[in-house]
Formats: C-alpha cells, structure tokens, sequence
C-alpha cells in the first residue's frame, strides 16, 4: 500500500554566498544551510562567474549533505531570501525535505520525449505530475517547442527559464550520479501531493487597445486593422514618441494575446526594425494575419505595480505560510529595470522571510510558454 503524500512537514533551509573562490563560496553556503537531516532534493543556482566550476561544486554539495538529486542552471543573477547577486561570482541552494515519490527528475530532452518516458514515465503512471521545474539552454534551435512538448508529455504545468551565461550553460541534473549537463531542457516533476502556487508578473503595461494583424509575412507586421502597421503603432504610442522612434527602443514593446486567458495574459516580444517608408514593424516572434496584437511599455512603475498585483492574488490564493519559494526573473528585471533588490524586497513583504531561491534567466517559462521581461514565483506550501 502506497503512502500517502504530504508536503505539510516539507523543510526548505536555503543559503547563498558570493566570490571568485567556488570552494570557499561552497563552504558559505553549506555552513548556511545548517543541518539537513531528512532533505532529499537540493536545488542549486550559479551566476555565470562559477559556471565552469558547476561540476565540482554540485559533487561536493552532494558528498557534504547526503542530498542526491539535485536541479539547478546558471543565471546572469542568483537570488535567495532578502537579496539577491547579480552580475558577480555567486550561489545560491536550497535543501528540501518531500515525500520519497513526490518529485521526479527527468533527464535531458532535446525533442524527442523517449529518454523522459524512460526515467519518469512509470513513476507519471503511478502519480502523475502537477508541477515540472524546467531549465533550458536557449541555444536550442526551438526551445518554445521543447517547453510545449514537455506540458504535453507530462501533463504538468511547468515553471522555469533558460540559463543566461556567457559561457556555459550549465544544468545541473543529479539523479543516482552527479552530472551537469547542457543541449536542452532537464529539470523536476512534482506530483499532486507536493502542493504549491504558482503567479506570473509581466513587465511591461499595454498602452493601447488589442487589435488585429490583418496582414503580415513570417515576423513582419504588414498591417494592423486594415491600416499601415506603423500608422497604427504611432497612433498608439502617442504622439511624442511617435515624433522620434529612435526612443521606443527597449521602452516599447508588441504584446501577443494569449487565446483563451481568463487573465488578459500575453507574450512580450521586442521590436526588432521599423520600416518608416513601407510602414511596416518587425518583432521578435513569427506572426500571422487575423493575430490580435497590442502595443506595452515597460518601465519601473508599471512593472512594480503588475508584481505587487501578482503577490496580492497568490496571497489570497494562499491559506497557510509557503514553506520555500522558487523565483525566476529575467534578466532586464532586476536591478536594470528596479534599480537594485525591489523583486526581492516585495516578495519578502508579501510572505515574510520565508526560503527562496533562483536566477535571472534569458527567458521565463510559465504553463507551456515562453515569456520574456517577466518575473515567476513558486510557492512550496
């Protein structure tokens, strides 16, 4: 007879470090961490400053908790309760004690699903997964695809990113023997008995009504409404950036609807040309006639005001303290848009000091999509 799963007596003490040494940044965060007795899943984040050194650290993380399987990757910036280290050598774990069938972690995928079927699927059989933690190396030629075949593989609702780096991209995926490894997207199930909450803030607000692509050609808008694209977007923008384009860079964005939400969601792309004489825009994302599209701006305020929303509907979604939490935020959040630790601060004001950990990411995963300049918080409860 099986047990049954119960996340309530969960343990999550987390730790963080920063520093060139990775032995002596791997000392602070064990010391850190104290006692963790009972702990069976470890979750460890690295800037990029000790990605080279991810396999010796995850050996000696294994070999000094007793912890065998452990998830992480690699991030611009790291982030743990009350702080965060961005763009500087650091890391950042988290220990947590589950159910011994409440995770499962799953090899890497790079399309084909087999190697997932072949380590996970009887333990999917049995309890099925809620929940996938996924990293994904974004220098896989279609890793949207990957993240939509993986929901659709496992049938959880997946949380995550893509490793940020400038130079390597480094999973870590321990499952029986330490491994780091890269080429496509690895990561945790989690099944029903592990309760948790997820929430998703966009960075950026939409500046003008959803309207409608009526003609375009692969990731060229030709015409919005039956008129000239960039007639449309100046009418939108307003008339002092409509006067100097060169300002909308990085302020201005195309948001694409997502079809179906209850919550007005959308995917953020950036603007990649303007074509003042043909009056056409180009984005970061292949569109097609009879697409809705709008128009957002990002910018500190907007954003901060869409995170504090987001907090106050997972709070209220919430009824008992999480016991940990996992954030992943992009990295033109942070302290580029913020100006230092505001993420951070927030969440803390939101649920207390509870544990945390993550990482800026190249790009952030949410249900069975990729977004970008958007922040997702998981809450363990």
């Amino acid at each position: 007879m099986e047990a049954a799963m119960d996340a309530r007596n969960a343990r999550f003490p987390c730790a963080a470090a920063s520093g060139a040494d990775w032995e002596a940044v791997t000392r602070a965060c064990l010391d850190g961490l104290g006692p963790v007795e009972g702990c069976n899943l470890g979750f460890v984040y690295l800037t990029d400053g000790l990605a080279g050194d991810a396999a010796a650290i995850v050996a000696r993380l294994r070999a000094e908790t007793g912890i065998r399987d452990w998830v992480g990757t690699v991030g611009i910036g790291v982030c743990t309760t009350g702080a965060m280290h961005f763009d500087e050598p650091a890391m950042t774990v988290m220990a947590a004690r589950l159910p011994e069938d409440g995770f499962r972690l799953f090899p890497t995928v790079t399309g084909d699903m087999e190697p997932l079927r072949q380590a996970a699927g009887g333990w999917l059989d049995r309890h099925g997964a809620s929940l996938a933690l996924v990293h994904c190396d974004p220098r896989h030629p279609d890793f949207a695809d990957l993240v939509r075949s993986l929901s659709e593989g496992t049938g959880a609702f997946l949380v995550g990113g893509l490793s940020a780096s400038r130079s390597a991209y480094a999973q870590v995926l321990t499952d029986g023997e330490a491994a780091v490894t890269d080429g496509g997207a690895s990561g945790v199930l989690f099944a029903p008995g592990v309760e948790v909450a997820t929430g998703l803030t966009q960075g950026c607000t939409p500046i003008g009504p959803t309207r409608t692509i009526t003609a375009a050609e692969e990731n060229v808008i030709l015409e919005i409404d039956g008129r000239s694209a960039l007639e449309v977007f100046k009418e939108d923008i307003g008339e002092l950036l409509a006067r100097d384009l060169r300002r909308v860079s990085g302020y201005i964005f195309a948001g694409l609807p997502i079809p179906g939400s209850d919550t007005g969601d959308y995917l953020v792309r950036d603007l990649v040309a303007i074509d003042p004489h043909n009056g056409w825009l180009a984005i970061a994302e292949r569109v097609e006639s009879g697409q809705p599209v709008l128009f957002t701006r990002r910018d500190q305020q907007s954003a901060e005001a869409d995170m504090r929303a987001m907090l106050a509907g997972l709070k209220k979604r919430v009824k008992t303290p999480p016991k940990g939490a996992v954030y992943v935020s992009c990295i033109a959040r942070g302290p580029s848009l913020f100006g230092g630790d505001a993420e951070i601060a927030m969440i803390r004001e939101a649920f207390g000091d509870i544990p945390l950990t993550g990482f800026f990411a190249s790009g952030e995963i949410s249900h069975h999509r990729m977004y970008g300049y958007t922040g997702v918080l998981t809450l363990f409860l």
